[in-house]
This record gives structure tokens, sequence and C-alpha cells, in this order.
């Protein structure tokens, strides 16, 4: 099988990076913070086999598009990036897989554009009405402490990058159940990819944006999109009652939950994420 390419694609606007490799139907693969496309290393050649697999850095990450503005990073600008993404690879749709902030841009993309996905899944990243519910609750505020302090100005941007970017480390090996599954090779490689001028700022701003928008105070109706949810349970920043109940709003609605593994799900138990995936596409 061929090894995955680089390349560029111009959306919205802006010129994204994305890794691709395979041919076939689009499965589109949305990373989360403070990741990179790297992230869906274990997935992209499991699933190259049967689909044109293309992963994108999202706006403001990586090699991809860094726009200085805050306003920027807001919701319908990610499903814009989504939608002509898709179009511009010559699709009508996909499979949609997303996993913490791409999870959450996966669920309000399938909500705009349901005719652009095939089926959906998404890895630790709660429904919106669901994650509205929880930061009403103060075991879910507790864990999210890093989404109030990321509000402020400078001061997330000075506490990331203390301790040669310290946070960065802590957040995969401090998080992970299986202290083996980061390497130092892949804590540098997030490291280096949140370095570059202005990903940190940029990357940030993705939470600075969430309270000024109407994201969690939608009234959200009944997906009709089949959706698969994968939910590592050890997950210590996004509790697993956040997916309670989730089925009351899809119609066609399966969870897998992953003991003993944490919110870095796809990369802690591939194996079994790659297995749940192909099962759910199956089907």
């Amino acid at each position: 099988m061929e090894t995955p390419q680089h390349d560029y694609i111009t959306t919205n606007g802006i010129k994204l990076h994305y890794v691709t490799q395979g041919s076939g139907p689009l499965m589109l693969m949305l990373h989360g913070f403070p990741e990179f496309w790297y992230s869906w290393r274990y997935q992209i050649p499991e699933f190259a086999a049967d689909f044109k697999v293309v992963a994108p850095d999202l706006r403001g990450y990586n090699d991809s598009d860094k726009p200085s503005e805050q306003s920027a990073y807001v919701m319908k600008e990610f499903v814009k990036d989504v939608e002509g993404m898709i179009r511009g690879l010559g699709y009508e749709k996909c499979v949609l897989v997303g996993h913490d902030w791409g999870g959450g841009i996966a669920w309000n993309f399938a909500y705009a554009y349901p005719q652009m996905v095939e089926r959906l899944i998404v890895m630790n990243h709660p429904h919106y009405a669901k994650l509205s519910e929880g930061f009403r609750t103060p075991q879910q505020l507790r864990r999210s402490w890093y989404v109030f302090l990321f509000q402020l100005p400078i001061i997330p941007e000075l506490f990331v990058q203390s301790q040669d970017y310290k946070f960065i480390e802590d957040a995969f090996l401090g998080m992970a159940v299986d202290k083996s599954t980061f390497t130092k090779e892949d804590i540098d490689a997030y490291k280096n990819a949140i370095k570059k001028p202005g990903a940190l700022s940029a990357t940030i701003n993705y939470y600075r944006n969430v309270f000024s928008t109407q994201m969690l105070n939608q009234n959200w109706s009944i997906l009709e999109v089949p959706t698969l949810m994968i939910w590592g349970e050890e997950d210590t920043a996004l509790g697993k009652e956040l997916t309670y109940a989730t089925q009351d709003y899809v119609k066609d609605f399966q969870i897998r939950y992953i003991p003993n593994c944490s919110h870095w799900v796809q990369q802690e138990q591939p194996q079994l994420v790659n297995q749940y995936m192909r099962e759910f596409l199956r089907a």
C-alpha cells in the first residue's frame, strides 16, 4: 500500500494541510487539542485499505493557516472548513470521524449538513446538549478548569509555554492510563506543532470563543445520521456521565465504552478503536 502523502487544500478562504492515504469513499478525520493530524497515525493506514482517508490539521494547528483574529475560531467557520474540504476533494459526502474538538466539529457538521455525512464516529466528545448539562454540575466544572483559564488574555500562552511546554507533556502523559502510549518522540511532535508561529494562540482561541457563541445554548433536534460514539472511560477532562442518554438526540446511536483508557482513546487503545469502527461501518 502507498505511504501517507502530505498535501494542502484551500477551503473557506484559508489553506489547510492534510495527510492522506488510500482511495475510495472519503473518510475525514478531525483531531482535537492539543494535537494535529498525527493523532490518527494508527487509524490512517488501517482504513486506507477501503477509504481515501484524509486527516487535516484544523485551522490554527501545525502546518495549516493560522488567522490572527480571535473571531476566526468559531464553530461556523470550522463547519465551513469541513464542507469546503469535502467538496474540494471531489466528494459529496464522507464518513466523518472526530475526537475531542474534532468531535465537537463533527457533531455540528452532521447537524448542519446531514446529507454530507454517511456515518458519524465521535470519540470522547459529548453531544453538545449533554456538554451543556455538564457545565451546570460542580464535577464537570472542576474537570474543565483549563477551559476557564483559557478565557484570559496572554496568561494561558505563558502557562503553556512555561518549562518547555510542560503543559503539553502533562496533558498526554498525565492523563494516559498506559503511560507507555506516548513516546518522547510523540510528545516532541506535539510540542513542535504547537510551537509553530501563531499556533498556540490560535488553538487557545478555540476555547476563548466557547462562551461568547451559542454553542452550548442551542435547541438540538434529533440527528438522523447513524452515529457511533467511542469513549475511554478514564477521561479526566470529560466525565463518562456526559454520554448518558445521548440516544435521546440521535435516532440511530451506538456507544462503545473502553475501560482502563483515557481521553486519548484512539492512541491508547488503537486496536479496539479500529475494531469498533470496522464493526460499525460494516453494519
